[in-house]
């Protein structure tokens, strides 16, 4: 559930005798449980950071629990703190997909102030446009996700595009700064996140229903949101695609073989693929209460109906696809990269490049030194703009 706010009497601890004063509802509260500087407690209000689909807000109630309004935050943002300056003042620092983060004070009322501290950075994003929309997955979920474009991009289906996500143990999708991406929009690239289900963007609710037997959904929800793009037209197959690592290498290896049309270019980062076979790995127990266990027949029937490494079929036009892994991944087997490789460079008809690139010295998301995160990522780049024809 996304969690209720309560109120017990100083010294009974019988949860029973609590009063509600902030009800469940869609958005999932990210105060008081794990971070207590999204929930602040003043003279006569009640602020409470949630999550709602991706982005966060501050709510506002009294201490009688009667919702009041919103604090004023920027859109489509996340709060990392609060910290109280007086009976009901406070100041937060806010950060969105164009705006690094910045420290504002909000005085219980009117508008929050923009006070002079914030992460200073010689990019900038002021020519962003940010949007948020809905797809429909295939069962009817509306699933939310954010674009970000160049302010004036025509939508004629041409646009180079590319689309992420994750969709596992409740992680959330939310807001930070796109700096890095910068020389993607500079030669005409939309960035797409999506906050597809097995996230925690609307609590613990969304999260399970991508968990165990219901994983497909996932899947689901990421092509309903590729599909969307293409729809609406920013971008087509030909222009289109898509990032994720881990959990969402996972997701990137589904999408290859149940839905090899809707992508030019894949980018899959020390993935899962192998699902018969992940719990047999060192690390494998800890990744069944996420996935299942082959052990259990529903949960067997479960990863096999999905399984990327067991669905690859000879003679299928596959996109272009980059895989990724480090000698020293201890969180996923690299042998999940080199068996998916090799099973796709036999089987694809497109002609397509699949490769894999290994660093010997790396971990896992990242854990590598600096020089070696920037080479990969001007790999990923270079391979992105090769496939999708964008000029230099």
């Amino acid at each position: 559930m996304p969690g209720e706010v309560l109120h017990l009497p100083a010294g009974d601890l019988n949860l029973a005798h609590a009063a509600v004063v902030v009800p469940a509802s869609q958005a999932a509260i990210e105060g008081a449980f794990g971070n207590p500087n999204r929930l602040f407690i003043g003279t006569s209000k009640l602020y409470v950071t949630v999550i709602d689909g991706g982005p966060e807000v501050v709510r506002t109630y009294t201490l009688a629990g009667k919702r009041l309004a919103d604090v004023p935050t920027p859109k489509v943002a996340s709060i990392i703190a609060l910290r109280r300056t007086g009976n009901d003042s406070f100041i937060y620092t806010a950060t969105t997909y164009n705006m690094p983060y910045q420290l504002y004070s909000y005085s219980g009322s009117g508008e929050a102030q923009a006070l002079p501290f914030g992460l200073e950075t010689d990019v900038h994003l002021d020519d962003i446009e940010v949007r948020r929309v809905f797809a429909t997955s295939k069962d009817g979920t509306k699933v939310p996700m954010t674009i970000l474009m160049r302010k004036g991009t025509r939508l004629d289906g041409t646009n180079p595009t590319l689309i992420t996500g994750y969709g596992g143990y409740g992680v959330s999708e939310t807001p930070h700064f796109m700096g890095y991406m910068r020389s993607w929009f500079d030669h005409g690239g939309i960035y797409v996140v999506t906050n597809i289900r097995g996230g925690g963007e609307y609590g613990d609710a969304w999260h399970l229903a991508g968990n165990l037997l219901d994983k497909q959904n996932v899947f689901d929800d990421f092509a309903a949101c590729a599909q969307y793009l293409i729809n609406e037209k920013y971008t087509s197959p030909e222009h289109l695609a898509a990032q994720g690592a881990s959990n969402g290498g996972l997701l990137m290896g589904a999408m290859i073989t149940q839905h090899p049309e809707l992508f030019r270019v894949v980018l899959s980062a020390v993935g899962f693929y192998d699902m018969l076979r992940f719990e047999l790995d060192s690390n494998g127990s800890f990744n069944t209460t996420e996935f299942g266990s082959v052990k259990v027949p529903s949960q067997f029937q479960a990863l096999y109906a999905y399984s990327p490494y067991h669905h690859v079929v000879i003679g299928t036009k596959y996109p272009a696809i980059l895989f990724t892994t480090g000698d020293n991944d201890h969180r996923v087997d690299p042998m999940n990269s080199r068996k998916m490789t090799a099973e796709l460079q036999a089987a694809t008809s497109s002609g397509r490049p699949i490769l894999l690139l290994t660093d010997p010295n790396a971990g896992h998301m990242g854990d590598a030194d600096i020089d070696s995160q920037i080479k990969q990522e001007a790999d990923n780049e270079a391979f992105l703009f090769a496939e999708l024809g964008m000029a230099w």
